[in-house]
């Protein structure tokens, strides 16, 4: 009998993960959820769900514990600011003061540590949504202009640098010229903000950091960021290969022809 537990944040990611997990095959399926942050429609996809505020790390571990799993994953995103306000517990306090620095690749690994000290695995966060991570060409009917994909060569560059300095993971380019770079803000915002700083016409690329631990912070996209996108003017999406989640990939695809966005998926050189 396989039992998975879910460590669940914002958006359709979690929800998507659930149902693909069902559908291949896992039996029980324990969802740990934030207040005010995860979709309450993962009662409807979860064997059981225990929610508990932002902040503390012993809710988790001791959820886990309860769900009697010995695998779990991470999906779905955290508000930024609440890494700020949250009220964290002992155990969360002393995890972060052992970490020289802070962000999503020290703190989810620490995590991820807390969880193996307890016999729990956590497994790739790609793990049954393979199906959503596109191989590499052109998605759209709306192809990719000259410029476009010279655009898209420079943002691969400049995101992978971004990426593996942990300052993001998404650049707006606009005919050779850097209009926004990720930071702390996330994707849909940055893509607001290049269509206020750049106009009409961004190229928006997207990829994991060169060594990318899969098991947490896989740069994902979906309807949101289409959106976002359509709002700024983008003309163009890149995403890395394989390496990038695509959420409810035919109406996100859909949405950008009909947009005239043309989505493209590249490898990377030094992926």
């Amino acid at each position: 009998m396989s039992r998975v537990g879910l460590i669940a944040g914002r958006g359709n990611y979690p929800l998507e993960l659930l149902q693909s997990a069902r559908q291949q095959g896992v039996d029980f399926l324990g969802v740990i959820a934030f207040k005010g942050e995860t979709d309450k429609q993962v009662e409807q996809l979860a064997d059981q769900v225990l929610w508990i505020p932002v902040g503390p790390l012993t809710p988790i571990l001791e959820g886990m514990k309860s769900f009697a799993v010995k695998e779990a994953m991470m999906g779905g995103q955290i508000r930024p600011i609440q890494l700020f306000l949250a009220r964290r517990d002992e155990a969360m306090k002393q995890m972060l003061d052992a970490l020289p620095r802070k962000n999503a690749d020290t703190i989810f690994d620490a995590v991820g540590q807390e969880l193996a000290k307890i016999g729990v695995t956590l497994l790739p966060a790609s793990r049954y949504l393979e199906s959503r991570m596109p191989e590499p060409g052109v998605m759209t009917r709306t192809q990719p202009s000259e410029q476009d994909l010279a655009d898209i060569r420079q943002g691969m560059e400049l995101a992978g640098a971004c990426a593996s300095l942990k300052a993001g993971q998404s650049v707006a380019i606009r005919e050779g010229t850097v209009i926004a770079v990720e930071g702390f803000e996330g994707t849909d915002r940055m893509i607001r903000r290049a269509g206020r700083v750049g106009g009409k016409g961004c190229v928006i690329v997207k990829r994991a950091q060169p060594g990318h631990d899969m098991r947490f912070d896989i740069p994902v996209v979906g309807m949101r960021t289409l959106k976002m996108m359509k709002k700024a003017g983008v003309r163009c999406m890149a995403l890395e290969a394989q390496r990038c989640i695509m959420l409810q990939r035919e109406a996100f695809l859909q949405g950008a022809d009909a947009a005239g966005i043309a989505v493209i998926a590249v490898e990377a050189d030094d992926a």
